[in-house]
């Protein structure tokens, strides 16, 4: 008897395609549910291993079932057998068959069923273009998207300040801001950050307007009036699906009780929604104060800082220096403090080497006192990743910021930095859009997603990011600068000529200046404009410098620049490795040399 007649009779090929149908159903569910359960991504893979190792076995099994032995049996049992193998054989078809048809069922299902969401979810305004535009093909055709809103949900808008003096705007601000921290340590509530909160003050929008914008089913509005010692303090809860007010109140306490109110107004709202706080009550986050004037010094800080003008952000320095000098325990003071140094760095009023030290050792200082203030160990990740190209550093401080506060905006913003230094486009991608999650409006997290899309070459991605960054706020310098740069790389220089030619601030606009003034061929223009680069940012910026001589061809001064740039702990160094403009000095061993003295990825 051939091989092939005798595996056929003893049904090896009708098992093996009934177990081959059934580990197919098994890996379609295993997807379906994995998901859903939140179980370790790990496990389909795992399946589909045990089916590959359980298939010889069941084989085997199916060759050892059927072989006995009937050449020693009586010729009515050879019959029975025979029949029995007959409706086995028919028994395995049938079983066969039913698979089968389950197997086809879930294909059509998965493959014609709409996107998830599509079917039960109720049509809602889009996100911000920087969660919608990443998964959309430029110059595509873009439908509506369905968003599904967070029931637990909330966006504290600024209160509105009813006093006669207008310097206590910063009071009913601080109110709002206060209120947010609070409610930002409910586990199943999503707080929107301040800067989407804020990004409406002054504005006369409707409610449904900021709750389409800010994606959330609650508002939380109201105002401030103070009077001496005295304050009232009015709030209400909106549901914005259909405008009903869930919950208002209004306060008339001494100035001596804001903190208490606070607490008050918070618990309410998280009454009002019926969220179960885990392990007892609404808490406070750490590091703050019950010194009233040390409190209101804080938040004349943070409202200056978040200005971004040398007069405003040296205000903001003032006041916090004050408050910490009325409570030297003051660990959030002591963290703002270090937030607003290191944007005065950033914004080139102070050098990186002065300003990014200093920032350390602020943050340092308000870990000692108060150990589970995130945006300090935030503050830090940026530090060593800006300052210190230490990318274990960085990342250990990104986990104890994440570990704290897992959806901290700054945090996942830096970690996201961090990521794409280092390359890891996924990841970066993943922790900037979690980071706009919360903060939607953030133009600094729209801007740093739209240099990922840069550096991975999605230049068309990008220039919508830096659109969109510029719409949400046109006045923020540098942003200009960098929609150029992609322009540039989509072959489009002088559309990015025009661009660079509109920013306002005369020393930013030189940074890229020269190079688009060579990329359209005005090379006597260039030059000048370079040299009067190199007059306005002598003692920082060298990495401008060094971008253009490496945009030029010109190897030998391109890395002369690029040392003076690492001297000066030029924070823009970390993007060099993937940034399209260091294309004609890539293959330098010279340049390779100077991306491994710095730990950056050389492929």
């Amino acid at each position: 008897m051939s091989l092939f007649t005798e595996l056929k009779r003893r049904n090896v090929f009708r098992v093996s395609a009934a177990y081959l149908a059934l580990c197919w159903v098994i890996t379609q569910v295993t997807g379906a549910v994995v998901p859903a359960l939140h179980l370790p991504d790990s496990i389909p893979s795992i399946v589909v291993w045990l089916a590959v190792i359980g298939f010889p076995f069941v084989v085997l099994f199916s060759w050892v079932y059927e072989l006995t032995p009937e050449g020693l049996k009586r010729e009515n049992e050879v019959d029975r057998a025979a029949s029995i193998t007959h409706v086995t054989s028919k028994r395995l078809d049938y079983a066969i068959i039913a698979l089968l048809a389950l197997a086809i069922g879930l294909f059509a299902l998965q493959y014609f069923r709409p996107p998830p969401g599509v079917a039960t979810a109720q049509p809602a305004a889009p996100e911000s273009g920087a969660a919608a535009s990443a998964t959309t093909q430029p110059g595509a055709p873009v439908a509506d998207p369905i968003i599904v809103v967070n029931d637990k949900s909330i966006a504290v808008l600024p209160f509105v300040n009813m006093s006669s003096d207008k310097e206590q705007e910063y009071f009913s601000d601080g109110m709002s801001e206060e209120l947010l921290n609070l409610l930002s340590q409910v586990p199943d509530l999503k707080v929107i950050a301040r800067t989407s909160s804020f990004a409406f003050k002054g504005k006369d929008v409707p409610i449904a307007e900021i709750a389409t914008t800010l994606n959330v089913a609650h508002v939380l509005e109201g105002s401030v009036r103070k009077s001496g010692n005295t304050v009232r303090i009015t709030a209400q809860l909106v549901r914005t699906a259909d405008s009903t007010h869930l919950w208002s109140e209004t306060y008339d306490r001494p100035l001596d009780d804001i903190f208490a109110v606070q607490d008050e107004i918070a618990d309410a709202i998280v009454q009002a929604l019926q969220i179960r706080l885990a392990g007892g009550e609404l808490s406070r986050p750490k590091g703050g104060t019950q010194n009233l004037e040390a409190y209101q010094l804080y938040l004349r800080g943070v409202s200056d800082g978040n200005q971004d003008s040398r007069e405003s952000l040296d205000a903001a320095e003032a006041y916090l220096e004050q408050a910490i000098k009325l409570d030297p325990n003051y660990g959030q003071a002591w963290s703002q403090l270090s937030y607003v140094i290191s944007f005065k760095t950033d914004s080139g009023y102070l050098t990186p080497k002065e300003g990014y030290e200093r920032t350390r050792k602020l943050a340092e200082h308000a870990l000692q006192l108060s150990p589970d203030l995130a945006e300090a160990h935030a503050q830090l990740m940026y530090i060593h990743l800006a300052l210190d190209g230490n990318w274990s550093a960085a990342k250990v401080e990104g986990q104890s910021a994440l570990a704290i506060d897992p959806t901290d905006p700054w945090a996942l913003q830096t970690a996201g930095i961090l990521s794409m230094t280092l390359g890891q486009w996924d990841d970066a991608e993943r922790r900037l859009r979690a980071s706009l999650l919360r903060d939607p409006l953030n133009t600094s997290t729209i801007y740093s997603l739209g240099q990922t899309y840069y550096f991975v070459g999605r230049f068309e991605e990008s220039e919508i990011m830096y659109r969109e960054a510029l719409e949400l706020a046109p006045g923020d310098v540098g942003n200009r600068v960098w929609l150029a740069k992609t322009l540039l790389a989509q072959g489009k220089p002088e559309e990015a000529l025009a661009v660079v030619q509109q920013e306002v601030d005369v020393a930013r606009r030189l940074l890229f200046l020269p190079i688009v003034l060579q990329a359209v061929g005005r090379k006597s223009e260039a030059d000048e404009a370079l040299k009067e680069q190199i007059a306005q940012w002598a003692d920082r910026g060298a990495y401008w410098r060094a971008q253009t001589y490496a945009y030029r061809g010109d190897h030998d001064l391109a890395l002369e620049w690029l040392e003076r740039a690492f001297q000066q702990k030029n924070a823009a160094l970390v993007t060099i490795a993937s940034d399209p403009l260091f294309k004609n000095v890539a293959d330098d061993p010279r340049f390779k040399a100077f991306l491994r003295k710095m730990n950056l990825p050389t492929e």
